[in-house]
């Protein structure tokens, strides 16, 4: 081994170890017991109709063979862009083949050195990577404060253009942002807001499109991930048909990025087919969400205020959170501790995922389960999945 990568290793194993030591270590964990910490809110990565859908698109290829300005091209993808734009009230959208992608490339293409940009503190790590990358100007603002938002815009000197950026439902505390105060601070300081819906879209609203058919704020641009809710993979970036001419021209994620497997096309084409056609997957949903936060309150476990489908429970200490984890596990149900830096120092957590598919009765098991598991006790039975 060279003399630099000796060096390296050492540095790179001193980092682990301070990891370990502080109770951030990761390891890769497949899915194992009931499901209470993914993403699939609707269950729809394993709906027959959503399988069937990439199936029969498999006579495509395994692969689309490169970017979609080269031979990548589908028409499922030009067909699945227009379905979604009408999805979300739009004129257009365009499919990127992650929601990390999509946000680095709104980001990139649409802010410009000179530019400013407002963050909510508590946004996705995609967002905020964009953002540095832009290079443009940053003002964090505190966490779904309209007012201290509204107090930044005013003051602001910069010329650039001005542009607001926000989660409409936050992945890690579960509560909603206030999408109409922003959208008429931004008309009035003439700047554009750009919404996350990852954690929204096929989920809140009479079509189920997001929080801002619910709210009917007007969005610059919404950024919607289709491996949660959805069920599948990729993202859609949606908004005015110059805006997404622009994305196709000058975004470097959707240039330099060889397109999605064309069966990916059909499947969300099968998904929205069910979202539009099952809208009771929704409202179960939901109802078991409010259930479950009913049930922890009664057994004493102290759950944030909201009624969304992500219901964080707040232990403070890495090594705590990591503890209370694995004990659940150990007896069916699948849930992760979240630590930093994905959330703020000191409030390590049980990032619990509500899903279609829970009964009340399952439910039930599960807050039993844990009230043993915060007495430390051994005795708890285990739960078959």
């Amino acid at each position: 081994m060279l003399p630099a990568n000796r060096s390296l290793e050492r540095r790179v194993r001193s980092r682990l170890r301070s990891l370990r030591s502080e109770g951030l270590l990761r390891t890769l964990q497949p899915p194992s017991g009931i499901d209470l910490c993914s993403n699939d809110y609707l269950c729809l990565s394993s709906h027959e109709f959503v399988r069937q859908g990439m199936a029969r698109a498999a006579g495509e290829g395994c692969g689309s063979t490169g970017s979609r300005l080269l031979r990548g091209e589908r028409d499922a993808f030009q067909r699945l862009e227009s379905r979604f734009a009408a999805f979300k009230g739009t004129e257009r959208s365009l499919f990127f083949s992650s929601g990390y992608l999509a946000n680095l490339a709104v980001l990139t293409a649409f802010a410009e050195p000179g530019d400013v940009i407002y963050s909510d503190e508590r946004n996705h790590a995609s967002l905020i990577d964009g953002i540095r990358l832009s290079r443009a100007e940053r003002r964090i603002f505190p966490h779904n404060d309209a007012n201290a938002l509204a107090r930044l815009l005013s003051g602001e000197t910069a010329p650039g253009q001005k542009f607001v950026v926000t989660e409409s439902l936050f992945s890690m505390d579960g509560d909603i942002a206030p999408l109409a105060e922003y959208a008429a601070l931004c008309d009035s300081a003439g700047a554009a807001l750009i919404v996350d819906e990852a954690h929204a879209v096929g989920i809140y609203g009479p079509r189920g499109s997001g929080l801002l058919e619910v709210t009917g704020a007007s969005a610059f641009l919404s950024i919607n991930t289709a491996g949660k809710a959805l069920g599948v993979s990729g993202a859609f970036v949606a908004g005015p048909e110059w805006a997404i001419e622009y994305l196709i021209q000058c975004a470097r994620p959707f240039v330099f990025s060889t397109a999605t497997p064309p069966p990916v096309a059909a499947a969300l084409e099968a998904s929205l087919s069910v979202i539009e056609s099952e809208p009771w997957r929704r409202g179960q949903l939901l109802s078991r969400a409010r259930y479950l936060r009913e049930r922890l309150r009664d057994a004493g476990i102290a759950v944030a205020q909201g009624d969304s489908q992500i219901v964080p429970v707040i232990l403070g200490d890495n090594s705590r959170a990591v503890e209370v984890a694995g004990m659940l596990q150990r007896q069916g149900f699948d849930v992760r501790a979240i630590r930093p830096p994905t959330v703020p120092p000191g409030t390590a957590r049980l990032r619990l995922s509500v899903n279609a598919g829970l009964s009340e009765e399952l439910i039930d098991r599960f807050v039993a389960a844990w009230a043993c598991a915060l007495q430390e006790t051994v005795q708890c039975p285990a739960v078959s999945s």
